[in-house]
Formats: C-alpha cells, structure tokens, sequence
C-alpha cells in the first residue's frame, strides 16, 4: 500500500532531505531545496514479481549486434559527431545556449529522416506548431511523414508514439515536459528524474531513436539532476556565440562511438549550413603576420583544424595584473607564463595579458602551448616574426624544452594544403615526418625557437 511522504529536495543536484536546509551539503548551492511529495511504494520483493521472458540472460555471442542499424541523418557533420549516425533504440540528450540553433539542427533532421526513412514525431512543450510551422517554411522543411505536435504530458505523448508508431521522435525540451504522479513543478528535479526515467523507457521498448533537448545553466552547464547525463547514451553540447555565425557541435558522452569529434556549422538564412573545411572559415579574415598573432594546428578527433591565436600585452600598474584567456585554459596560460619569465627572462609580473582563440573555438590538450608562448613574445616585444605564412605546434614543457605532439603529420599536411611555407614543430616530430611543398624547421627549446623566427 502506498504511503506519502514530504521530502526537500535540492533542484541543483537532487539531493534528498527530511527537513528544509539552507545549504545543500551535496553540491553547497544555497536555498536549493523545495518540498515536494513523494510516494512510497511497496517493494517488488514483497509483491512478488514473475521473471519476464525477454528479460532472460543470454550468451553474448547470440546478441544481435546493433552496430549496422543506424540512421542516416542526411548531415555528414551531425553523423561524424554521433559516430557514425542515429543507433537505433539509443537517447541522445542535446543542449546549449538559448538562440544558438538547437531546434532548428533538430528539424532538419527530422526533415532528412522523415524523407529517407519514415514517420518522425516531432514533440514541442515550448511552441505551437504554428510556430515551428513558420520555421520550417523557412527551412524548406515539407516532409508529409513528419508529425508536429506540441504537448507537455509525458502520457499523452506516449500515446502519440504508440498510435503513430514513428521511426524517430525529438522532445523539446525535458524541463518542459511531466507526469501527472509526481506532484512538483515542471523543470524540478523530480520532474527531470521520472520523466526521463519514461522516456528512455519508451526508447528501448520501441526500439527507436530518441532526440531530447535540454537547457543550460547561466554557467553555461547542463540544467537539472546529474542522473540525466547518466541515464542517456549521447551527450551532444551546442557551442557558440549568437553573434557568430558558426556553431560548434560537440560530444560529451558517447556510447556508440568517441567523444573526440565535432561538428562544425555556419548559421544562414536557409538555417544551418555544414562547414567541410573550418580551416579555411578560422582563416578567413587572417591578412598576413601581425605582431602578436600566429597560427596554430590542433586536432579535433580525426580533423585537423588552423586557427589564429592573438595575445596582447600591456603595461599596467596595477597591483593584480589581469591574466584573461578566452579560449584556451587559464592555467595553462599561467603555466606558459611562468616558464617565459623563468627560462628567458622576460618580465610579465608587471603587465595585463590577454589571449583570444579567434572564431570561439576552444582548445583542448597542449598542443597549441608553443603558439601562446610565441604570440606573447611577439606581443611583449612588439616584434613580427620574420617567416611570413608561419604556423606552430608544439608541447611546451617547465623547462622550456618543446615536447612531441601526436599527429604531428596530419597538421604539417593541413598547413600545405592551406598555403603555409614554414611550419615549426617539435624536433623530435620532425625525424618521422615526410612532409612535401612546406619548409618544416625542428626545435628543441624556447630559446632556440626565438633565434628562427624572430
């Protein structure tokens, strides 16, 4: 027989309390916690419950792989970022910023699906379908096996899934949508929990890819408990400034492939294009050596990508100079600071720096430390470098040796491809590498690297 309970649950982390607290002693967020109602049911081992047939273990060996059963989505760069297309049965959770295109992928991707393959339901708890209707005559979204409907109750949507049997079916947004058993608000913890409990229920039972779209934080982090990250098999995170016009889409978590992917987009007036070549888009406004800017090679997944890295700095007489990256880890620029001051001399205790990724982009990894140490000098000692159509890789280590990278080769052939006549890279990248039509100079140590190029 069922008892109710109140409980306060904190709406950060989901951390459950008898009484009210002021701090959540899980996550330390202050004045987290709403009562809410909870039900408390009897056990399945005191209801007795018979073992169900399809739930029976089975040898490995005769599983049926899933692995070919994936659903083309009609966008190369969304299908690299998934590795490899839509598995079926699998729920992907979406989210970003709001305006950064996250409906509007999603269309068109029930546009593609809709026409190669069948019956998708698009469901929105957040507009009409008036309104998607206008955003879809803007994208030339026409499909007459795509279904809108705009519902918040998780019951009736699965009714919805059950009566039209769709082979795709997108959620806008889980804060919106709940179940009439759980008493707390829409967008609560609570909510979060059992509707995304039911969802990923309808997903495996249907077998059917599923699409949800969550919001973010004002820290830009996932909004709602930490258990809907757990609970989905794909994490997608929408990157972006609304003033720029390219999005860059990238994988947190992926079952079904790696997380070392992204996908990268232009946002246009017939909704968002694929970018195949983001070199050449970082590039594009780049004329020539400025003193403070180089190019540096990162790699994301199996992409090589060119990006521009600008520093700038600045006498101050401040007590705290500011140390400002945007783009790259702050503490990795302290680090590269730290080495410059100690290895070369250079004094920086007494100036405001500044480094920009240009285009948005963020870095990961160590690659791109010898391009921030080379853009601070250059800045520093308002000096241009003396090799035009430069570009730099390269670990920079606390003894101002500059160490190995990994797919040195890929980044050096990118460079080519992109008209780049001298390429600096670590020494030891240099013994394997086989590289034509580029002038490749190995170095060993900062001190060296300044003697070439400045």
């Amino acid at each position: 027989m069922a008892k109710i309970k109140t409980v306060y649950i904190c709406q950060e982390c989901g951390y459950e309390s008898p009484k009210w607290m002021g701090k959540c002693p899980d996550c330390n967020a202050w004045n987290s916690f709403q009562e809410e109602v909870k039900d408390t049911k009897e056990t399945a081992k005191s209801r007795g419950i018979a073992l169900n047939p399809s739930s029976i273990p089975k040898n490995i060996g005769e599983i049926k792989s899933g692995e070919k059963e994936r659903f083309n989505t009609g966008i190369k760069e969304l299908n690299r970022v998934l590795g490899g297309g839509l598995v079926k049965g699998s729920l992907t959770l979406i989210s970003g910023d709001p305006g950064i295109g996250k409906s509007t992928l999603l269309l068109q991707t029930a546009q593609n699906i809709a026409k190669n393959y069948g019956k998708v339901l698009y469901v929105s708890g957040e507009e009409s379908e008036e309104q998607i209707k206008i955003r879809g005559d803007r994208l030339g979204v026409d499909s007459q096996n795509l279904y809108i409907v705009s519902e918040t109750n998780l019951e009736i949507i699965e009714a919805h899934i059950n009566e039209l049997s769709p082979i795709f079916v997108i959620i806008d947004s889980i804060q919106t949508m709940y179940k009439q058993g759980v008493t707390s608000a829409p967008g609560s913890v609570s909510q979060v929990r059992e509707c995304s409990n039911a969802i990923m229920r309808i997903a495996k039972g249907n077998n059917i890819p599923l699409f949800i779209v969550a919001h973010v934080t004002k820290q830009g982090e996932l909004a709602g408990p930490r258990v809907l990250e757990h609970m989905v098999d794909t994490v997608l995170s929408f990157e972006g400034e609304r003033t720029e016009e390219f999005r860059v889409l990238r994988t947190m978590k992926n079952r079904f492939g790696t997380t070392r992917e992204i996908g990268v987009f232009e946002m246009m007036g017939e909704g968002l294009v694929e970018v195949y070549d983001p070199s050449k888009l970082f590039l594009q406004e780049r004329d020539g050596s400025q003193e403070g800017s180089i190019v540096i090679g990162i790699m994301e997944g199996s992409r090589p990508i060119l990006v521009e890295i600008q520093a700038l700095v600045t006498e101050t007489k401040a007590v705290m100079p500011r140390r400002t990256a945007v783009g790259i880890d702050n503490s990795r620029l302290s680090l590269i600071l730290a080495v410059l001051e100690k290895k070369l001399r250079i004094p920086f205790y007494n100036c405001d720096v500044y480094i920009n990724v240009v285009g948005g982009l963020n870095i990961d990894g160590t690659t791109g430390d010898l391009g921030v140490a080379l853009a601070l000098l250059s800045s520093i000692k308002n000096k241009d470098f003396k090799l035009s159509k430069m570009m730099a890789v390269g670990e920079v280590g606390l003894t101002g040796e500059i160490r190995p990278i990994s797919s040195c080769e890929r980044i050096v052939n990118e460079a080519s491809k992109m008209g780049f006549e001298h390429v600096i890279i670590p020494y030891r990248n240099k013994d394997k590498l086989d590289a034509k039509g580029v002038n490749v100079i190995g170095v060993s140590s900062l001190r060296e690297v300044i003697n070439k190029i400045f």
